[in-house]
């Protein structure tokens, strides 16, 4: 697909989420962000675009360590299965540090 293509929606990701207002073309997403720099201004506008920029990056960090994780554990399991030897519990480690009642 090339960038020049028309006929492609730029945000077409949302069409199952807004199937009733139709595909979002260039011209209305250009009109979306003129009013939102109409109604936040020139000066919270780079405010807003780091925290989205930070909460995009707090996702995909989250994502990736539970992909990680996952994948971790899936061939931790593979190599008990295949050297005989029993699986790493998990359920013994406490991943939250609390405080011991003594």
């Amino acid at each position: 697909m090339l960038y020049g293509d028309m006929s492609t929606p730029v945000l077409g990701f949302l069409s199952p989420v807004l199937g009733f207002i139709g595909p979002i073309g260039w011209q209305e997403l250009l009109i979306i962000l003129a009013l939102v720099l109409i109604i936040f201004g020139p000066r919270k506008l780079p405010e807003i675009a780091e925290a989205f920029g930070k909460s995009i990056n707090k996702f995909k960090s989250a994502t990736r360590e539970a992909s990680d994780e996952v994948k971790r554990e899936l061939n931790d399991a593979r190599d008990a299965v295949e050297g005989n030897e029993p699986p790493k519990s998990t359920t013994d480690q406490d991943p939250v540090d609390r405080p011991k009642n003594d």
